[in-house]
C-alpha cells in the first residue's frame, strides 16, 4: 500500500515512440514549434544525404560499425573469410598444418614405429620382457617336473604299501 495523503496515479495518456521514430530521431509530439521546424529541416537534409549515401553504398557493400567508417586500419591479423567456389577449388593443394597438429601426427607415428619394434623384440623393454618371460617359463617347467616326481614318488609308496 502507498503511504501518504495522495496516491500516485498516472494522469493522462502516455506516448511511446515506435522503433522507426527512434531510429530516425523524430518524435510524435514536438516540445516546441522551433524545434519542430529544425527537425523538419534536418529530416530534409538527411533525406538528401541518404540519397547520396545510397549511391555510395551501392559501391560499398560492407556495412561498417562504430568508428570503422572513419578510420581505415590495416590489421594483418584480421582475416576476412575467403569464399571459394567449388569450381575454383584446388583439391591437389593440401592445407598446411599448424604446429600442434604436426606435433600430434609426429607423436602418433613415433608411437606406431615403437610398437612395431616392440612386436619384433628389438627394443630394450621388449628384450627385458622376453628374458623375464623365458625365466618364468623355465621356473614353471621346473615346478611341473618337481610335481610329477613327487606324484610318481607317492604312487610308488602306495604300491609298496599294498604289497
Amino acid at each position: 500500500m502507498v503511504r501518504g495523503k495522495f496516491k500516485s496515479k498516472p494522469t493522462g495518456r502516455r506516448l511511446f515512440s515506435t522503433p522507426e521514430e527512434m531510429a530516425a530521431g523524430t518524435s510524435s509530439r514536438p516540445r516546441t514549434f522551433r524545434k519542430e521546424q529544425e527537425k523538419e529541416e534536418l529530416e530534409e537534409e538527411k533525406e538528401l544525404e541518404s540519397e547520396e549515401e545510397s549511391e555510395e553504398d551501392s559501391e560499398e557493400t560492407e556495412k561498417r560499425k562504430g568508428t570503422e567508417g572513419l578510420i581505415e586500419v590495416q590489421n594483418p591479423n584480421l582475416l576476412k573469410p575467403k569464399t571459394v567456389k567449388a569450381k575454383d577449388a584446388n583439391f591437389e593443394k593440401t592445407n598446411e598444418l599448424s604446429r600442434r597438429e604436426r606435433e600430434e601426427i609426429e607423436k602418433q607415428k613415433a608411437h606406431e614405429r615403437y610398437m612395431k619394434l616392440q612386436e619384433q623384440g628389438k627394443t630394450e623393454q621388449a628384450r627385458k620382457d622376453l628374458e623375464r618371460l623365458a625365466l618364468i617359463r623355465q621356473q614353471r617347467a621346473e615346478a611341473a617336473k618337481k610335481r610329477e616326481e613327487e606324484k610318481a614318488a607317492k604312487e610308488q609308496k602306495k604300491t609298496e604299501a599294498r604289497k
